[in-house]
């Protein structure tokens, strides 16, 4: 098979996708496209993982008892982060919107399986975190598929993980990686929220990049 060719056009709209990219939180309540779930989910699928291991495990959530179990747990643990802070800033996040589990039609859990078949343990015997990073890279590869679809996807990350394999009846050796929201989104915006709202604007790749 001839390999694809990448031409300047591809690299320049490439690049608008992971500057649009953003975390949705204000979604219409809409259900998506028929199968367009199921099509994101493949791209997802064609991650990079250690080993060819595969660790993913997608869990959608449809269920309403599970659904008021997770926002429960949103909620708790979000009334919990907000006595960290203090002042302006305690004000601030109290009107930040952190999730969009009320109004997303999708919510999609994706765990890591820390001790998978498939691979049979290649390049995990020094860093067994890669199965980890793996599951993390198919949740990117998600992110830029969805925006690429017009489809926003939202990061919740205020949650004790520790009780949502019980709330969704997963195998205890599954590590949460990430509880997501997907829907189309109520707006769009080039720059993050966080920023247009004034809790932490982007540094400079200068900030984060050493020389050896």
């Amino acid at each position: 098979m001839t390999p694809p060719v990448f031409d300047d056009a591809f690299r320049a709209r490439f690049e608008t996708l992971l500057r649009w990219r953003r975390d949705v939180r204000r979604f219409r309540t809409e259900p998506l496209a028929e199968g367009l779930l199921d099509r994101l989910l493949l791209l997802a699928d064609l991650a990079p993982s250690v080993g060819n291991s595969q660790p993913w495990r997608f869990v959608t959530i449809d269920d309403p008892a599970r659904r008021a179990a997770v926002i429960a747990n949103f909620e708790r643990a979000n009334a919990e982060a907000l006595g960290d802070y203090a002042g302006e800033r305690a004000a601030l996040y109290a009107r930040l919107k952190l999730s969009g589990l009320r109004e997303a039609p999708v919510h999609l859990a994706v765990f890591a399986d820390l001790h998978p078949d498939q691979g049979a343990g290649l390049g995990r015997r020094t860093m067994p975190e890669t199965i980890e990073h793996s599951a993390t890279t198919a949740v990117h590869t998600l992110w830029l598929a969805a925006r690429a679809h017009g489809v926003g996807l939202g990061w919740v990350s205020i949650l004790d993980p520790a009780t949502i394999n019980a709330d969704l009846d997963c195998p205890a050796d599954w590590h949460l990686i990430a509880y997501l929201c997907l829907g189309y989104p109520v707006e769009e915006h080039e720059d993050a929220e966080l920023a247009r709202l004034g809790w932490q604007a982007r540094s400079p790749l200068s900030a984060r990049l050493f020389r050896r």
